[in-house]
């Protein structure tokens, strides 16, 4: 059963193949609410003395979120969704937790890491910690 009173989804992405898997549940979960999808796109900081190359290494991974998340945009535009993009630096844990308490989201949607065998019975550590820390409801899309 869905609820009806869901109007803002959050949906972490880091542009792989699970993150899109959770894209397409929380599409189908905003067209059925008619919600808003908001993505949400960590750039992991990395400690200052760790390397002065890491910055240029930042900003490149900047670009390619901003891009990644234009094709989103596009993606939802195409089913009739309105998409937010957020891109931050941080840890990803922290950023989740914090941005959906902060911008009071009805439902996160995340994507798990998709191992085979073993594996694949465990959730992605990100998605993990989202689903113990949460306040709100957590959909985990493997």
């Amino acid at each position: 059963m869905i609820r009806k009173n869901i109007k803002k989804i959050l949906v972490p992405m880091d542009g792989s193949k699970n993150s899109m898997r959770g894209l397409d549940e929380a599409i189908y979960l905003a067209r059925q609410c008619h919600a808003t999808i908001t993505g949400l796109y960590v750039i992991p900081i990395y400690p200052r003395n760790f390397s002065d190359s890491i910055i240029p290494f930042q900003l490149h991974l900047t670009k390619s979120a901003k891009k990644f998340m234009e094709s989103v945009k596009t993606i939802c535009a195409q089913k009739g969704i309105v998409f937010k993009s957020k891109i931050v630096l941080g840890s990803p844990t922290i950023e989740i937790d914090e941005i959906s308490k902060n911008n009071e989201f009805d439902i996160i949607v995340i994507g798990s890491r998709g191992q085979s065998g073993l594996k694949e019975v465990f959730l992605g550590s990100v998605a993990k910690a989202i689903v113990h820390k949460s306040k709100i409801p957590v959909l985990v899309v493997k």
